[in-house]
């Protein structure tokens, strides 16, 4: 390139008129009005989700626009510098120490709280006030995990907190499925070579409650099921292949944990305890709830473990224990149940619950369709709870009570429709008109084909090999898991289901918004209460996507911190993983400002001229120190 003379005539006018060396300021306002000009050449051109009322086109965000978006964004922080403001500072690593932290599980904090009898290992956020304004960094082996569908039974060793020795030294069914090679787990496929057999225990359980097999589930009313304490979630995976939602809760573990590994492997899975308090689910959530080996002692605290799994089990859904006694040998079989059943029989009759199989070491309970049993005084001694008292089930204490036995949603499996969209009488029951369903329903399927089209790396990526006007859609298969932070009806969820993307999603329902949760469940979807003014119960990069809407204003109004929102988010989001916010433009605005401080690419985009809305579209970097 020339140089410029400075001996030039031109040179010689601008320096009478700027002096021999231009003010740094003037230069910038140069700068500034040749953006301007390139900006206001485009915009003419519609933006990215231009006439978007989410209509079913789906928008590419082709090269102009990314660099139209791109010279905006340059102005707007060389404004900035001609200010005299400076560039927000960006968050630190926390320490080492610091890279599976999960917040309000500190077991000596709580001990020196004066909790103990297993209450110190449950969730005290009321402990853990201090803020920790710092990034959580990976460990020194982290590697992004594998694409779905191989990435379900091989993840990197290195991803997860795990020693040679505990894995073995693990003894239960689901942690003898692993295999340990140099720096990967491998877990047996569903190909006939799984080792401990988890499609005949699937099968077996099937038989057991009188189906021909497993694929027979969803035809018995089975949709959802909570698997306690599910090993790695050997079990889980398998159903999940049946197209059944299986979501495993274990408690929290330093090392070694069974959320942690079930969620590398992308299954649906959250840190939750049966010690003191209540589960963050409403009364008659799931159809099954299923405790293999899982550590839980349930005939002890006067039976009240199992009034929570009665809470949250629907009517006429099934219990199922598999819990090998430990008897000398030459025991019979009879007395094999007597020393399972017998400690818990007399809490179970309390419960109107029946007996209704038993073959090995598995036992399988059905809860009762019928309210009345719990008022009739014959059966049981332990009182129904009164109406009210189901309104916030998110981390109350354990109550001697039975719930749900007055609510409108109290339906037998058996007798819900077939299909996963709820019918009229269903509608009614949650007290949601069907066109404001169906019309969320339609909305989102076409958010989902205009999200789909702005997940791509090519977005923030440099790379010279532009394939022409228009970005490529990305792999069907780019997303295990996403968590869609305020999912309302789990519209989301549905469209990622129309659009058939090898994902599920885990549907958040924010405390202090209306409980739609109860409908998401009987949909056949996951999902769980949360305040998001607290940190959300999973371990580090465990989700691929995080969705937000409308989030920001919620939280807004609920008094707590964006800050500190996002920090969380940081936490629990995969290196190389997206973030979509869409809210109010002042919200987003605000936003982008944070993840700046994070260290997030982040672009806004206009979703209709005219409106306040604004979409804030972000991708984590892989940072390695």
């Amino acid at each position: 390139m020339q140089k410029l003379d400075m001996r030039s005539p031109w040179f010689s006018k601008l320096s009478v008129i700027f002096g021999p060396k231009p003010p740094r300021n003037w230069l910038l306002l140069c700068l500034i009005s040749i953006l301007v000009i390139i900006a206001l050449l485009g915009s003419s051109s519609s933006s990215a989700f231009d006439s978007v009322t989410f209509a079913a086109r789906p928008n590419i965000y082709t090269n102009y626009r990314r660099i139209k978006e791109q010279a905006r964004s340059d102005y707007l922080e060389l404004k900035s510098l001609s200010l005299g403001s400076t560039r927000p500072r960006e968050f630190s690593l926390c320490g080492r120490e610091r890279e599976n932290y999960v917040p309000c599980y500190n077991v000596s904090g709580n001990l020196l709280a004066g909790f103990k009898d297993g209450e110190e290992f449950d969730r005290h956020c009321e402990l853990s006030r201090e803020q920790h304004h710092c990034l959580v960094r990976l460990p020194k082996d982290y590697k992004i995990p594998i694409r779905w569908p191989t990435g379900k039974d091989v993840i990197w060793s290195g991803n997860v907190k795990i020693s040679k020795d505990q894995f073995l030294s693990s003894g239960s069914v689901t942690k003898r499925l692993m295999l340990l090679e140099e720096n990967q787990i491998a877990f047996h496929s569903e190909d006939g070579l799984i080792y401990d057999g988890v499609k005949d225990y699937s099968r077996q359980i099937a038989e057991m409650i009188g189906l021909g097999s497993d694929s027979e589930f969803l035809e018995a009313g089975v949709r959802t099921i909570l698997d306690i304490g599910c090993g790695f979630g050997s079990f889980g995976a398998h159903l999940l292949s049946l197209k059944l939602m299986a979501v495993c809760i274990a408690a929290y573990e330093v090392t070694g944990s069974q959320v942690q590994l079930a969620l590398e492997r992308g299954l649906p899975a959250i840190i939750g305890n049966f010690i003191s308090r209540q589960l963050p689910y409403p009364s008659l959530s799931f159809d099954m709830i299923h405790c293999a080996q899982c550590g839980i002692f349930w005939d002890k605290k006067d039976g009240m473990l199992l009034i929570e799994v009665d809470r949250v089990l629907k009517p006429g859904g099934y219990f199922v224990l598999t819990a090998p006694a430990i008897l000398p040998h030459g025991n019979s079989l009879s007395s094999r149940k007597g020393s399972i059943v017998n400690p818990i029989e007399e809490s179970t009759k309390k419960l109107c619950w029946s007996l209704l199989a038993q073959q090995d070491d598995t036992f399988i309970w059905q809860k009762t369709v019928d309210a009345y049993c719990y008022e009739s005084g014959k059966q049981s001694t332990i009182p129904p709870c009164k109406e009210d008292h189901d309104a916030q089930s998110y981390y109350q204490p354990l109550l001697p009570c039975i719930s749900g036995t007055t609510s409108k949603r109290w339906i037998a499996i058996q007798n819900r429709s077939s299909g996963f969209l709820p019918n009229a009488a269903e509608f009614k029951v949650h007290g949601i008109h069907p066109d404001d369903f169906f019309e969320d329903v339609q909305t989102w399927k076409s958010v989902l084909r205009n999200y789909w089209s702005l997940l791509t790396p090519l977005i923030f990526s440099d790379h010279p090999k532009r394939p022409g006007d228009e970005d490529p859609l990305p792999p069907y298969n780019m997303l295990r898991n996403v968590m869609d932070m305020n999912a309302h009806y789990g519209g989301l969820n549905s469209a990622f289901l129309e659009a058939k993307k090898i994902v599920w999603v885990m549907n958040v329902v924010p405390m202090g918004a209306r409980n739609t949760l109860p409908l998401i469940l009987d949909q056949g979807f996951a999902g769980v209460l949360h305040d998001w003014c607290e940190p959300f119960p999973t371990y580090p990069r465990t989700y691929d996507m995080l969705h937000a809407n409308g989030l920001l204003s919620h939280l807004i109004s609920e008094g707590c911190s964006i800050m500190n929102l996002f920090l969380e988010m940081d936490r629990i989001l995969r290196p190389e993983g997206w973030v979509i916010v869409s809210d109010k433009l002042g919200l987003i605005e605000k936003a982008r400002s944070l993840v700046t401080q994070i260290r997030w690419e982040a672009r806004v985009i206009d979703l209709q001229r005219g409106s306040d809305q604004r979409l804030l579209v972000c991708q984590k970097p892989f940072l390695r120190k």
